[in-house]
C-alpha cells in the first residue's frame, strides 16, 4: 500500500471534546499507521493544553477559517462530526482523476441503528463524489472506539513505582474525579457527600465543574485549592493534558465523565464511571443514555444494574434529578465493588471489535 495522506477537518464546538477526539485520531493514524496527517481545525487553542507535546508528533496542524488556499486534497478526507468542508476543497477533490476516500466521522452512540448506518455511502448531489458515514460504536459492525495499541491501565502512571493496581480497592475514603457539563443535580450530590458517613475525596476538573463547585461553596475555589466540608474533601485540579487525564482516571475509584472523549477513556481505565450525555434541547440525549445503559448493564446482577440505571438517569436530569440523586446515591455507592469487578470484562468486550483508527484504515484501504 502506498504512502497515505489524510486531511482531518474539525470545527470546535464544546472546546474540548471535538478537538480531543480529532487529535487522538490524528496522532494514532500518524504514529501507528504511518499516515501523513494534516489536522485542519478552526480553533487550535485547545490543543495547547490537551496535547502540549504535539510538536513531537508527526501531525501537521493548520488553522482552518473559511475557504482554504489552493491545496492538493489528501488521499483520505475525514469530515469530523458533520462539519462542512470548504467548497473549494470539495471542488478540488472532484477534479482529481481518482477522488479521495471521504468519510464523515460521526458522534458516538450505543443506539441499535448505528450498526445499520455505519459505512453507508452518500453520493454528492453535484459532484462525482461519495461520502461514507463512519460511526464509532460498542458492537460489531461499527467503527469501534479509539484505543492506542500500547494503552494499558498498569502503564498509565507517570512513575513505574506508582503503577495502578488491576482493580481499585474500596477503603474508608472514596476517591472520585468530577468532569461534567452544567448539572442541576450536582449541588444535591455534593450535599449528600458532605453529610454522609463515608469520606469522599473529589478531584474537581478545571473549568465548568470547578465553577459549579465554587458557586456551591460560596467562596473562591481556585486551582490547587482544597476545601473540607463535613465528610467531603474537594480538590481543585489543574487542566490536564490528555495523557495526564488518563492517569487521573486510572487512580480514582469512581469517575464522572461527560460527552465522548472522556467517556471512552473512562472505560479503558477499567474503573466504575458515571456518564453525563451532552444535553440537547429536545432531550435526545436520554435515548443515547438509555442505549448505553442497556449494553453496559446487560451482564450486571439485577441490584447493581438497577442502582446504576437509577443513578445515571438522575445525574442526566430524568425526573426530579436533585431529589433522585440523593435517594439513589447510597445504592450506587454500594454497587461500586461489583462495577469495579465488571469493568475489565466490559473493556475487553468493547475492545474485541477493534479500535476505531485501525478499522478506519482497513476501510479506507479497501476503497483506495
Amino acid at each position: 500500500m502506498k504512502d497515505i495522506s489524510c486531511d482531518i477537518f474539525c470545527a470546535v464546538i464544546d472546546n474540548l471534546g471535538d478537538a480531543g477526539v480529532c487529535w487522538r485520531l490524528a496522532r494514532q493514524l500518524a504514529r501507528e499507521h504511518g499516515w501523513r496527517v494534516r489536522l485542519w481545525i478552526d480553533d487550535p487553542s485547545p490543543l495547547e493544553k490537551l496535547a502540549p507535546d504535539r510538536q513531537a508528533i508527526p501531525v501537521e496542524v493548520q488553522r482552518w477559517q473559511g475557504d482554504l488556499p489552493e491545496i492538493q486534497p489528501a488521499d483520505v478526507v475525514i469530515e469530523a462530526f458533520a462539519c462542512e468542508l470548504p467548497a473549494t476543497y470539495i471542488a478540488a477533490m472532484a477534479a482529481l482523476p481518482r477522488p479521495p476516500v471521504w468519510l464523515n466521522l460521526e458522534y458516538l452512540s450505543a443506539e441499535d441503528w448505528v450498526a445499520g448506518c455505519h459505512a453507508l455511502p452518500s453520493p454528492h448531489p453535484r459532484w462525482a463524489l461519495t461520502k461514507y458515514f463512519f460511526f464509532p460504536g460498542f458492537v460489531a459492525g461499527t467503527g469501534g472506539l479509539l484505543r492506542e495499541r500500547d494503552h494499558a491501565v498498569p502503564l498509565l502512571a507517570a512513575d513505574p513505582a506508582d503503577a495502578v493496581p488491576p482493580a481499585p480497592t474500596f477503603g474508608e475514603t472514596l476517591d472520585v474525579s468530577l468532569f461534567c457539563y452544567d448539572n442541576p443535580a450536582l449541588p444535591a450530590l455534593l450535599k449528600a457527600w458532605r453529610d454522609g458517613d463515608a469520606p469522599v475525596r473529589c478531584r474537581v476538573a478545571d473549568g465548568l465543574p470547578r465553577q459549579q463547585v465554587e458557586y456551591w461553596l460560596g467562596e473562591p475555589f481556585p486551582t490547587g485549592c482544597r476545601h473540607a466540608r463535613g465528610a467531603l474533601e474537594l480538590h481543585a485540579q489543574p487542566f490536564f493534558s490528555q495523557d495526564g487525564y488518563d492517569r487521573l482516571l486510572a487512580v480514582c475509584q469512581l469517575n464522572f465523565v461527560r460527552g465522548e472523549d472522556s467517556l471512552v477513556r473512562a472505560q479503558w481505565a477499567e474503573r466504575p464511571f458515571v456518564w453525563q450525555a451532552y444535553p440537547q434541547a429536545n432531550g435526545a440525549q436520554h435515548a443515547k443514555l438509555d442505549a448505553l445503559l442497556e449494553r453496559y448493564c446487560a451482564a450486571l446482577d439485577t441490584p447493581t444494574a438497577a442502582a446504576t440505571r437509577a443513578f445515571w438517569q438522575a445525574w442526566n436530569g430524568q425526573g426530579d434529578s436533585a431529589a433522585r440523586i440523593t435517594v439513589h446515591w447510597p445504592a450506587f455507592r454500594a454497587a461500586l465493588p461489583a462495577l469495579a469487578a465488571q469493568a475489565p470484562r466490559w473493556a475487553r468486550q468493547i475492545a474485541a471489535h477493534g479500535d476505531l483508527a485501525a478499522n478506519l484504515v482497513k476501510f479506507c484501504q479497501s476503497k483506495l
